[in-house]
Formats: structure tokens, C-alpha cells, sequence
């Protein structure tokens, strides 16, 4: 799919966010505006941002997002009731990364840990033992995690399919260490984003395309009759 409808992507994307209480972000964090969605082979995965939250990973995700670094990677760990994590995107994918990219994604960003609380649906940062180490890879949480507040980056949350990470829970997995991992590849197949503020602009155009069409068959009629 392509992307939305956008004037000015960069400059929407620090628009679009909801400005709220400092105080308040971490008691009930506010969602930006813009949406991501991750096409797989069991069902779309769409999220939102914390910009409130974690600004700096929530800019390097969605500059990851933009530049295509997701597409073709995969998610590889899937462990059932607790994460599904998506691999970093050096490594993970199975198309090679461009130059621009791979800028990108070699670049690691400040731990942005907060009072938001590890739950179903949160997206949090992968990273090794430096705080600061996190770079593409996050995780999708299956369930309530408290061992894991305050130590990983919390930076989105799922806004669409619960029902697609369900599916990706009962598939068969192995464990390699301390990780359950998907016995086949799950795929993410290409992504998109939009803003839910021009979400209608789509439907605007199909409505424009067809009275351009009806339109135009219109004109086309009224000029058979004048031959007639």
C-alpha cells in the first residue's frame, strides 16, 4: 500500500502530537496522532507513538519506518504471553539496506525509560546491557511484564491487531537460549504510515476520482448526442 495522504511528512510528524501535562504522560500517556502499520502474512499490526514519552526513539523508529528499514524484516522471537519482538533491522531483513538506511539503522539512542507500565499491546525497546544501546529492534508486549518497567524504553502501543499478534502466539516455536522463537519466518511484508488527522483524505480522492469519472462519461454522452 502506499502512503497517505502528507504535505510535509517531517514537519506533520512534529505537528501531529497531542501536547499534555508532564506530570500526566506517564500516568496515562497520550498517542500521537501518526499511525504504523506492519503487513504480515497473519494479519496487519498497527501501532501508535508516545511522543511525550520517549521523543528521540519515537523520532528514530518512525525515521526507520519512513525509509522502508522494516520491510522484509521479520519478528524473531514470539514468546507467548509475553513478547513478540521484532529483529533489528541490520541483519533481520532479507533485502540488503541502501546506504541511507543503513546510516539509520546503525545509530542507537538514549535510554528513554519512564513510569509506564510493561502491559499487552506496550512497544518497548530491545538493547543489550548499555542503556543507551538500543538501536531497531523492539518488542510487542503479550502480556503484563512489571520485571520489565523502567529498564526498557516504552515508546507506542498497538492500536489495531490484537487478533494478528493471537495468531503469531499459537505457531510452533523452538527455544535458543533464553529465547522462544518462531519455527518459520514471520514476515514483515512492506509497511505504511498515516496520520489519523488526514485518515479521511482517502476516501475524499476515491470520491473525486468517481465524479471525475461520472463526469467525464457524462461529457461523453452529451458529444455522441450532438453526432447523433
Amino acid at each position: 500500500m502506499e502512503n497517505r495522504c502528507f504535505p510535509s511528512l517531517l514537519l506533520l510528524f512534529y505537528l501531529s502530537f497531542s501536547i499534555v501535562d508532564p506530570a500526566s504522560a506517564f500516568l496515562d500517556p497520550a498517542l500521537g496522532t501518526t499511525r504504523v502499520v506492519f503487513q504480515t502474512n497473519y494479519g496487519d499490526i498497527e501501532f501508535g507513538f508516545f511522543p511525550n514519552v520517549a521523543p528521540k526513539t519515537v523520532e528514530h523508529i518512525f525515521k526507520l519506518v519512513r525509509l522502508g528499514c522494516y520491510n522484509t524484516n521479520h519478528f524473531f522471537r514470539v514468546d507467548k504471553g509475553f513478547v513478540a519482538q521484532v529483529a533489528a533491522v541490520v541483519g533481520g531483513r532479507s533485502a540488503p539496506l541502501n546506504e541511507e538506511q543503513k546510516l539509520e539503522a546503525e545509530k542507537t539512542v538514549i535510554g528513554e525509560f519512564s513510569e509506564v507500565k510493561h502491559v499487552r499491546g506496550i512497544l518497548s525497546m530491545g538493547r543489550y546491557s548499555d542503556p543507551d544501546s538500543a538501536s531497531s529492534s523492539f518488542s510487542i508486549l503479550l502480556g503484563d511484564a512489571p520485571h520489565l518497567d523502567g529498564k526498557y524504553a516504552i515508546f507506542g502501543k498497538l492500536t489495531r491487531g490484537d487478533e494478528a499478534l493471537s495468531r503469531l502466539e499459537e505457531l510452533p516455536t523452538r527455544r535458543e537460549g533464553i529465547f522462544v522463537m518462531p519455527v518459520e519466518r514471520i514476515t514483515i511484508l512492506s509497511t505504511y504510515y498515516y496520520d489519523t488527522k488526514y485518515k479521511s483524505c482517502e476516501l475524499e480522492k476515491d470520491i473525486l476520482k468517481r465524479k471525475l469519472s461520472e463526469s467525464l462519461l457524462e461529457v461523453e454522452r452529451q458529444r455522441l448526442k450532438c453526432f447523433s
